[in-house]
């Protein structure tokens, strides 16, 4: 009998960290989408970009909202209006290097290529070896500390071989985090396949514009 219990647990644990497996991936692709489409808004109508501070109060603002209500619908409403939001801070960087290079349209491309693979990499090699990834956690959230001072004092005093390190590390930690979330919910660490997507969605993000950057200072022409 207990046997039998604990096999049902099991199985019930198994059925559960799949569900959020493919909630989280679905999800995951229709934000994706979104935030494609509203970048593709913000280009089309050529908007400004809405500035550092602006970006840092509409993300964390929406993030907050998404977290304090993660575990109804209405969180749903503010994924696809967090990940909308980003889409619109993008388009004008993504304006910005097609008009700055000659080349800048093959510049984008390979980059969002480039975070494709990257992503689909990381997590097909968690999600085949089934290893688990949490021990990465405090060095990834102190290196992403680390790096958001690091780019923040590159953007003040215009220091661009630290604005290059900083892309570089963050294009380390991003694909950290990759592997230690998808670990996350695949070892029953993550249970809330809203917040999930969010955590893996920002790390594609901010890999994207790591990448963009530095294919920008080594492959653009002028």
């Amino acid at each position: 009998m207990r046997l039998n219990t604990a096999v049902t647990h099991s199985e019930a644990g198994i059925l559960s960290t799949n569900r959020v497996l493919r909630n989280t991936y679905l999800l995951l692709s229709m934000t994706l989408l979104f935030s494609a489409i509203t970048a593709g808004a913000s280009m089309y109508f050529n908007l400004p970009h809405p500035g550092m501070i602006m970006t840092m109060v509409g993300f964390y603002g929406l993030l907050f909202l998404t977290t304090k209500f993660s575990d109804r619908s209405l969180g749903l409403v503010f994924v696809f209006l967090l990940t909308g939001f980003m889409g619109l801070t993008i388009g004008p960087i993504i304006n910005m290097y097609t008009q700055a290079f000659s080349n800048g349209n093959q510049l984008v491309m390979t980059a969002l290529g480039g975070t494709g693979v990257i992503f689909l990499g990381l997590s097909g090699y968690a999600l085949t070896t089934r290893k688990d990834f949490s021990f990465m956690a405090g060095f990834l959230m102190v290196g992403i500390v680390v790096a958001f001072l690091a780019g923040i004092g590159a953007a003040v005093f215009a220091i661009p071989a630290l604005s290059l390190a900083v892309s570089a590390m963050f294009i380390l930690l991003m694909s950290g985090m990759i592997l230690m979330q998808t670990s996350q919910i695949i070892h029953g660490g993550e249970t809330n396949y809203i917040l999930a997507t969010i955590s893996l969605y920002v790390s594609i993000y901010n890999l994207f514009l790591s990448l963009l950057q530095i294919l920008g200072i080594f492959g653009g022409d002028d």
